[in-house]
């Protein structure tokens, strides 16, 4: 009898522990999963080593936080969304023009001020590694926030959306530097 009841148990056991690995597979897989900032391309916003959580559910939208395969190298960028397909990105005078309007970025006044002369150079979307006048269909632009020490959209190009691998805006480690990030 003590043996069949054994039996059970361990049967048990091995029944929560597949369910759990599963679980955690799923879970990491398709919905949520870490990463490590390695870099100062984001720069005031995050810094190298934080530790956060990328959420693998909806579109990017513009102004997020983006991990996406890098179209050059085998390793992940951390970047923020600036131009959706279809957008006329401009920048001139260190001001962001989308589709002919400007726009703030407000994430960056910190670093403005640190920065003598403009942050983000004068260029318009066809005189960088995208080559053409509006972001392309299935792509994104995306900048770092340290523009003059970020490789991003200006030297790589657009990011086919299907390398994105989610958006992120919470910082859980180092435990005194937690938050969330709001564009």
């Amino acid at each position: 009898m003590e043996k069949a009841k054994n039996k059970y148990e361990t049967w048990d056991w091995m029944k929560a522990l597949f369910i759990a690995i599963a679980l955690a597979f799923i879970i990491r897989t398709f919905l949520f999963s870490p990463i490590v900032v390695d870099g100062a391309s984001m720069q005031p916003t995050l810094q190298s080593h934080d530790r956060m959580i990328v959420t693998k559910i909806g579109e990017p939208k513009r102004f997020d936080i983006v991990v996406f395969h890098s179209p050059t190298e085998s390793k992940d960028y951390i970047k923020r969304v600036i131009g959706l397909p279809g957008d006329r990105i401009e920048f001139k005078d260190d001001t962001l023009y989308i589709n002919d309007i400007p726009f703030d970025e407000p994430y960056l006044e910190e670093l403005k001020q640190d920065v003598m002369g403009p942050l983000t150079g004068t260029f318009t979307l066809r005189e960088t590694a995208v080559g053409s006048d509006v972001v392309p269909e299935g792509h994104l632009f995306v900048l770092g926030d340290n523009r003059p020490y970020s490789k991003d959209s200006r030297e790589i190009g657009a990011i086919p959306i299907e390398q994105v691998v989610g958006t992120t805006n919470i910082v859980f480690y180092p435990f005194n530097e937690m938050k969330i990030i709001d564009k």
